[in-house]
């Protein structure tokens, strides 16, 4: 079991977007990896610990393909809501002094693609000196392999990976 402290941590979704999440993707499909970020999200605002909504928007809004807005419950009033113009949500954001501002010194990483928008944000993040929890199976990726080359080689270099069933809120 790995114990969260909500007072420093907060969770990040990256990309649960409609026509992200409708993907052909793998190991896991859309549904289940948004099914399982929501249920994170319902423990971490129970807690008292802050979300933060990450999703992806091109230079013009003209240009949004239609599902670019964020799965509907993924965001609720009082979160974050973070618009990245790079595959990382830290690049060109104030994701770090609005975190920092509440005193997360923890990150635990959910969402679409485990190798790209979730790895990278997790690259910069550690950058940044925060310290990494990765939920396996609230994640996924174009392919099971990409996936699972993230969440075997890369991830466990920069932090934690654990499944959604083994992390427990600690007392706020």
């Amino acid at each position: 079991m790995t114990e969260i402290d909500p007072q420093r941590s907060a969770l990040v979704l990256v990309d649960l977007m409609e026509r992200i999440v409708a993907l052909p993707l793998a190991p896991h499909s859309g549904d289940e990896v948004a099914g399982r970020a929501m249920e994170l999200a319902r423990a971490f605002r129970k807690a008292g610990a802050p979300v933060v909504a990450v999703r992806v928007e091109r230079p013009g809004p003209a240009e949004q393909p239609p599902g670019s807005g964020l799965l509907p419950g993924v965001a609720e009033p009082g979160d974050i809501e973070i618009v990245k113009r790079a595959v990382g949500a830290f690049h060109g954001t104030d994701l770090d002094e609005r975190l920092r501002g509440l005193g997360v010194r923890t990150l635990v990483l959910a969402g679409i693609a485990t190798n790209l928008g979730v790895e990278s944000t997790a690259r910069a993040a550690a950058d940044h000196g925060y310290e990494l929890v990765f939920v396996e199976d609230a994640m996924s990726a174009m392919t099971a392999e990409e996936h699972r080359a993230s969440v075997t080689l890369d991830m466990p270099r920069l932090g934690t990976v654990v499944k959604t069933e083994s992390l427990s809120m600690g007392a706020p």
